[in-house]
């Protein structure tokens, strides 16, 4: 029996002084707006309605090992749909980890474990009879370097329609996903030129409008910019703000302004006495980046954590 039926579409310098240490609010208050409270006629003030989100992935005490090493465990967290959710933390805190099970890209690797549960539209990602093709197709996923195939940039975006048996009107779909990654005006009338000829921002918009030629309904985002020169990481962040009104997107970043701009909810990874990744503080990103719960979120965004 597959869980996730095919039918089922849900939406589809060194020497120079160090400067003293600021608050996180002190920090990042020109990431915050402050909005007067709403009143009513009579100069009283309007009780704000909350916002009730559809919930794409609905993280219960996940744990991941690869043999006796435990990379991550203890994560409990949801994921909204049509929001960016940024994933920062030091290295070695298990966030492309964390990434890469909410499409079980790491399957395969010998002597992994994983507990818990990962629910996705209320399906668990791994329960028995989940198909791992459609699982991928639904949640894609672009890596931090790019990696165009040697191919023509045409065949690149036609790939996975092909290999999906989605070729009836193919180019049309190959223009659609270029223009959705603000990519077709540089490449329609090359499009049989090869991918490799690309510049780095080029060739990492390329991807990601292969990601979404087979139209997914998530897309994860392994720091996607952490290679390219800041004109094309400009370039990149505003093509990811363009597609959060499609896609639900999860974003792991090193660039805490990057997180700050981009990311509607920040999740702050840390480590446990053991070296253990582990979820430390999960919340709108305002509050992570001014007014943070937990002193070790503090800490890290303020450049304290040791």
């Amino acid at each position: 029996m597959t869980i996730l039926d095919p039918e089922f579409d849900p939406i589809m310098e060194p020497s120079r002084p160090a400067a003293p240490a600021r608050s996180a609010g002190e920090r990042y208050r020109i990431q915050t707006v402050d909005r007067p409270a709403r009143t009513a006629s009579h100069g009283q003030p309007t009780p704000t309605t909350p916002v009730v989100r559809e919930s794409v992935f609905k993280v219960e005490q996940l744990a991941i090992s690869y043999g006796s090493k435990t990379a991550v465990q203890g994560v409990t967290m949801g994921i909204d749909r049509n929001r960016i959710t940024a994933i920062i933390g030091p290295s070695g805190c298990g966030k492309t980890t964390f990434l890469r099970s909410l499409n079980r890209m790491h399957d395969g690797i010998p002597g992994l474990r994983v507990d818990g549960h990962i629910y996705y539209h209320g399906h668990d990602l791994y329960g028995s009879g989940v198909d791992r093709v459609e699982v991928r197709r639904r949640i894609g996923m672009v890596f931090q370097k790019p990696n165009p195939f040697p191919k023509s940039i045409y065949d690149n975006v036609a790939w996975a329609p092909r290999n999906l048996g989605l070729r009836s009107g193919l180019d049309d779909r190959v223009e659609k996903a270029l223009r959705g990654a603000a990519l077709w005006d540089e490449v329609k009338d090359r499009l049989k030129d090869s991918a490799l000829g690309l510049s780095g921002g080029q060739q990492q918009r390329l991807c990601i409008a292969r990601a979404i030629a087979i139209e997914p309904d998530v897309l994860l985002l392994d720091e996607p910019a952490s290679a390219l020169d800041p004109i094309a990481t400009a370039s990149i962040e505003e093509l990811v703000r363009t597609l959060k009104a499609k896609f639900t997107i999860v974003i792991v970043t090193h660039n805490m302004q990057q997180a700050a701009r981009l990311a509607d909810r920040t999740a702050f990874f840390g480590l446990d006495n053991e070296r253990i990744g582990t979820l430390i503080e999960y919340d709108e990103t305002d509050k992570i980046f001014t007014n943070p719960a937990d002193t070790r979120t503090e800490d890290y965004v303020t450049g304290r954590f040791v």
